[in-house]
């Protein structure tokens, strides 16, 4: 043992000043939060204790923290599987370090191998992790292949470590000043307690109204997020971000046969689902009428038929809208329960309101993501979930990205004109034009227009930003609008690598603003999302996942009497919603008040007449971005709820909430509510 303090202090679930309310964010497994005062002054314990009674309702289970100096680290625990049951954390390591941890190791026998034989095959996730940062520092990193999130506070060195998985399904936030670093798996105490005022961030805005922010920002300068498959290291009052893993363009699979094809991915979509299964209570599925949810239902039972996961049981849950005459699920997911001979929990999801009212006082709200209002349909699905003591959902999400859904050719058409394969190219545009019943030119111009700069041709009309943001904020921000797309490379990797590389980095942008999850608390979880799953089907040949008339072409083949035929021969799900239009026309008068006076028009983000005509086209059934006109809708409610002062913009290009009558900017102040 070193000769540094260390202290856990453990607190049950039941401590009185754990939970002053119970409201959840973004779905998380176990949360930490932490702080390091350069100068060695103990952190204040009044404000540990806001900290941790702001982390108790993320982790219900237990509590603990370690104090040493001028470091402390409080961590809440949730409990999905029964190896964390027998983890204690913070976890000292043999070396001095305090690693916490959270989140789900997948690798775990591979790694106990090489580390330690000896180690039982039981041991908590957070231990491996552990030995293995103990014997390859933050070359480890790439070794844990799961879903999480940890810091590592090394105090032989003074330093701190924190990184994230590959993908980012987990969420770690940190802020460096002169005097400390605080770093926490939610946001609201870096805000809540920061004793100072934020400027707004408008890049993360910008990002927030188009395709999703950058995965390193959040919505206050100051405060950014660990990216994902990234480590950043602080030392004193400087911090490095530093990559330490990508999916590798050399890699490649070929075999002779599609056989080999679909046989490679039954393995490796199993064993993504089987991954996502290692939980001692029941665990529930999404399952809609389509491909990416029916194929994970119908994998996962044939795993626990042969008894190869550990949960007892899965359930599934389904929505279902008998207004929209488009959206007829019911008699596609019923082919499933009907395969399983179980019925699931069906959720009507018709009354949900697509624009939601200000609902003050319901507590802090980190982001514009954050929603506040509760619905019969919610209700029903925390019914569901906690019924039977259910802590993990499985989503579907990322199924039609990463597996061929959307049927084009313009990912072989540009590999084709990559290698120069002229001959190849020609014959493949001939059987794609007559399949998609276009000219081959149109096909051609599609491909080449990816290795052009886009001002040459000008943006697609489906990323054009929306048309009520104001022209100047357009201009700054225009990257973040475009989703960061980069124009495609002739050298170098194959353009459907390159796409593919942009398909991902789409998705963790998603993940990092995940829209808020209420009560009750879970872990969501995506198979498709599976990093050996990613990699293989980042290796194989475009042609096996798309070809003419075969969208989805090696899933079709691979799952063939492994889920309902009407699953896999259904049609693509495209249609028509006529929900929002309709959400326009019924919430149009306190849309059109929301016009008037609009924070982010006085800001220089929006422009208000721009916005309140386009409510009045989609009130009338034209076609607007109704996906973005929702966000600004809830831009500008997160900005009111935040405003006890007045938002103005200062000298300069920034955005900053100011405090009334005064030139200071405005601090935000937690309310007995927050902390």
């Amino acid at each position: 043992m070193t000769a540094h303090t260390y202290r856990l202090c453990t607190q049950s679930s039941t401590d009185a000043r754990a939970p002053i309310e119970r409201r959840l964010k973004e779905p998380v497994m176990s949360v930490q939060f932490g702080r390091w005062n350069f100068d060695g002054e103990p952190p204040d314990r009044e404000y540990l204790e806001k900290a941790g009674r702001l982390l108790a309702p993320y982790g219900p289970d237990a509590g603990s923290s370690y104090c040493d100096g001028g470091v402390a680290i409080v961590y809440r625990a949730f409990h999905t599987t029964k190896e964390s049951r027998a983890e204690a954390q913070p976890h000292l390591s043999r070396n001095g370090s305090v690693l916490t941890w959270d989140g789900r190791l997948d690798n775990r026998a591979e790694l106990i191998l090489q580390l330690d034989h000896t180690l039982a095959k039981n041991c908590p996730d957070v231990l491996i992790a552990a030995l293995a940062f103990e014997r390859w520092g933050p070359n480890s990193f790439a070794k844990l292949i799961g879903d999480w999130a940890l810091s590592a506070w090394q105090p032989s060195e003074r330093s701190l470590i924190l990184a994230k998985d590959s993908i980012g399904t987990r969420h770690l936030f940190y802020s460096v000043d002169g005097a400390q670093v605080v770093w926490s798996t939610i946001l609201d105490p870096l805000v809540l307690l920061a004793g100072h005022s934020f400027q707004l961030n408008e890049e993360y805005i910008a990002g927030w109204l188009s395709l999703f922010p950058g995965t390193q920002l959040t919505p206050f300068e100051g405060i950014h997020a660990v990216p994902p498959s990234s480590f950043v290291c602080v030392k004193r009052n400087r911090s490095q971000v530093t990559k330490y893993w990508d999916f590798d363009p050399d890699k490649k699979i070929r075999y002779s046969t599609d056989t080999e094809y679909e046989e490679h991915f039954r393995d490796v979509f199993a064993q993504a689902v089987r991954r996502r299964l290692r939980s001692d209570s029941p665990v529930l599925a999404e399952l809609s009428g389509g491909m990416d949810s029916s194929s994970i239902v119908c994998v996962a039972d044939a795993l626990i038929a042969r008894n190869q996961v550990d949960t007892p049981r899965l359930d599934t849950i389904s929505y279902y809208d008998d207004s929209e005459p488009n959206w007829d699920e019911r008699p596609y997911f019923a082919k499933v329960e009907d395969k399983r001979d179980r019925i699931g929990c069906h959720v009507d999801v018709s009354t949900h309101r697509v624009f939601e009212p200000l609902n003050e006082g319901n507590g802090f709200r980190a982001t514009p993501a954050h929603g506040t209002c509760k619905s019969s349909a919610h209700a029903k699905f925390a019914a569901c979930l906690t019924s039977q003591g259910t802590r993990v959902l499985l989503s579907g999400v990322a199924g039609d990205e990463v597996t061929g859904g959307i049927p084009t050719p313009t990912a072989e058409l540009e590999d084709l004109l990559a290698t120069g394969q002229l001959k190849t190219l020609a014959h493949q545009l001939k059987v794609w034009a007559l399949n998609k019943r276009k000219p081959w030119f149109y096909l051609l111009f599609d491909a080449m227009r990816g290795f052009f700069p886009i001002a040459l041709f000008g943006l697609p009309e489906s990323r054009r930003p929306a048309p009520w943001l104001n022209p100047t904020f357009v201009r700054r921000h225009q990257s973040a609008l475009d989703g960061y797309r980069r124009r495609m490379r002739m050298s170098g990797p194959l353009p459907s690598f390159q796409e593919n590389l942009s398909t991902v980095d789409l998705l963790r942008r998603q993940l990092s603003c995940l829209p808020p999850e209420a009560n009750p608390l879970h872990e969501k979880s995506y198979p498709y999302l599976d990093r050996d799953l990613l990699e293989f089907l980042f290796a194989i040949p475009p042609q096996q996942l798309v070809r003419p008339g075969q969208r989805r072409s090696l899933m079709r083949r691979a799952l063939v009497g492994i889920v309902p035929d009407e699953i896999l021969d259904r049609k693509r799900k495209a249609y028509i919603v006529r929900g929002p239009m309709k959400a326009v026309s019924a919430e149009l008068k306190p849309l059109i008040d929301l016009g008037q006076q609009m924070i982010s028009s006085s800001l220089g983000v929006v422009d208000a007449r721009a916005f309140s005509q386009a409510v009045l086209e989609a009130a009338g059934g034209k076609e607007v971005p109704i996906v973005i006109l929702k966000r600004t809708v809830g831009l500008e409610l997160w900005m009111r709820e935040l405003k006890p002062g007045t938002w103005r913009r200062p000298t300069g290009d920034g955005l900053r909430l100011l405090a009334p009558r005064t030139d200071k900017c405005f601090e935000v102040s937690p309310t007995s509510a927050d902390v």
